[in-house]
């Protein structure tokens, strides 16, 4: 994952605060970016009324300390941060921003944070308002904050079990995709096939030309340039329209370089080798050829996929006799039995994601309750004035829906209401229960996974369906 560096708003030529507050927040809060709002959480404020909540505390704040920077004032700060393809859902990543935002800010700062899942990569935008809770005194940009904050992401990251950019000085320009986990480019896909056609140890150029339309490229010799079209890849187009020349790949990867690798009197470098991801230890499912041939793959799919189902196949029995699984039936009540673990940790989890929400807006409905108290008091001895309303609405609305939220619960005389500082001694107890179910879900669903897919892959080797799987005669694998 990633962090953008801290982004300072300020007002800006011919806007208001309230103007470039409620600006800033539509484009984060955009329903066509959070699944119609699903994914937007917020502390100390109401999501759907922030930027007059961040607008009250600047006019607290003037009216306390007598400060007023105008234009150049900042207003609030914003961070994005994003998280490889396919590794986070919608869900965990603003949980993730939730937290960034928390531990950085120590809570004393309001704050929204809005998953957006319209791109590729799920990112959270997170925005925080420059003034503090308590109206005296506002947020202070130090020097190397955006460092200190990629740090603590790094650090949230790598206890829920995410992957970092260990060199974030890397992450610039063509190798930032690579980081984020995006599909190979169509030279290194060459790479990576001529290095696998190279483990084959072919003893002619010829042979090694023939593995190469064996693994799905398409060779052109002309006698003067050797050209490759990329092999296929799952969700991007079979080859581009014109091919590559063998010695545009460049440095172990030319004409003459791969000659001399199939002489012996060349070893591929640590530099040369092709940026590919590395194969997993746990078995892949198998591909279902004849599905994909139907669906127009050509004869090269045919032998490059027969050829991965090997592989497959062979880090599926590895992958059982490391865990002593030589038995089916013990098979599929591991992987039963992983998925039960699974989904009971999931629902643990959303148990206490609805404590944690819950608890929060108690929180903040407290806070807000107390802070227009004073107001709501005059408002009442002034007869429910309503020159006095006009002049002291949000108070006064703000009040009147805190005590409306606080009947709902059924707070009254019999009931009191919680101390704030009790409600933040159980988020954060509740908190930590959360991180201690999280480590455990993110292995117990890794453990699934492998588990459900080493005896998908036995079902097919060993044609096993759902209906005869009751009477077989537990095979041994």
């Amino acid at each position: 994952m990633a962090t953008t560096r801290i982004m300072a708003l300020k007002i800006g030529r011919g806007r208001s605060v309230a103007q470039a507050l409620k600006d800033s927040i539509d484009y984060m809060e955009n329903p066509f970016k959070t699944d119609n709002g699903e994914w937007i959480s917020s502390y100390e404020c109401d999501a759907r009324t922030a930027d007059n909540e961040f607008l009250l505390s600047k006019q607290k704040y003037a009216a306390i300390t007598g400060r007023n920077q105008g234009k150049r004032d900042v207003i609030a700060y914003h961070v994005r941060q994003s998280f490889k393809p396919g590794e986070v859902t919608p869900e965990e990543a603003n949980r993730i921003g939730h937290e960034l935002a928390m531990r950085f800010t120590k809570g004393k700062y309001a704050f929204i944070v809005c998953t957006h899942t319209d791109k590729a990569h799920i990112h959270s935008h997170i925005i925080w308002n420059s003034t503090a809770l308590d109206c005296t005194r506002k947020f202070r940009n130090f020097f190397f904050s955006a460092i200190a904050l990629r740090r603590l992401s790094d650090l949230i990251c790598l206890e829920n079990g995410l992957s970092i950019i260990e060199n974030p000085g890397l992450s610039q320009g063509r190798d930032y995709g690579r980081y984020m986990n995006r599909p190979p480019s169509f030279q290194d896909r060459l790479r990576a096939a001529i290095d696998t056609a190279l483990e084959q140890k072919p003893e002619t150029f010829e042979a090694f030309l023939d593995l190469m339309r064996g693994l799905g490229c398409t060779v052109i010799d002309s006698g003067k340039h050797l050209k490759f079209f990329a092999p296929p890849a799952e969700g991007l187009p079979d080859h581009f329209k014109k091919p590559t020349r063998c010695n545009t790949l460049k440095g172990d990867y030319t004409e003459a370089a791969i000659r001399e690798r199939i002489a012996g009197v060349r070893v591929l470098s640590s530099a040369g080798r092709a940026s590919t991801p590395d194969i997993p230890r746990r078995p892949s499912l198998l591909i279902n050829i004849q599905s994909k041939i139907q669906e127009g793959k050509g004869a090269g799919y045919e032998r490059w996929a027969k050829l991965h189902n090997l592989k497959q196949m062979a880090q599926t029995l590895i992958y059982l006799q490391e865990q002593g699984l030589d038995d089916y039936d013990v098979l599929n009540e591991k992987a039963s039995a992983a998925s039960a673990r699974f989904n009971e940790l999931s629902d643990k989890i959303r148990e206490l994601d609805a404590g944690l929400d819950s608890n929060s807006a108690l929180q903040k409905q407290i806070i807000t309750y107390s802070k227009t108290r004073k107001t709501y008091v005059e408002y009442r001895k002034a007869g429910y004035s309503k020159q006095f309303k006009a002049l002291h609405e949000t108070d006064i609305i703000l009040h009147q829906a805190a005590k409306k939220y606080f009947d709902e619960l059924g707070y009254g005389k019999e009931k009191k209401l919680p101390t704030v500082a009790s409600l933040r001694s159980e988020y954060a107890t509740m908190l930590d229960e959360k991180k201690k179910a999280y480590r455990d879900y993110r292995q117990a669903k890794s453990e699934m996974q492998s588990l459900l897919t080493a005896r998908t892959n036995v079902q097919r080797l060993l044609n096993i369906t759902e209906r005869s799987e009751r009477d077989h005669e537990k095979p041994t694998l």
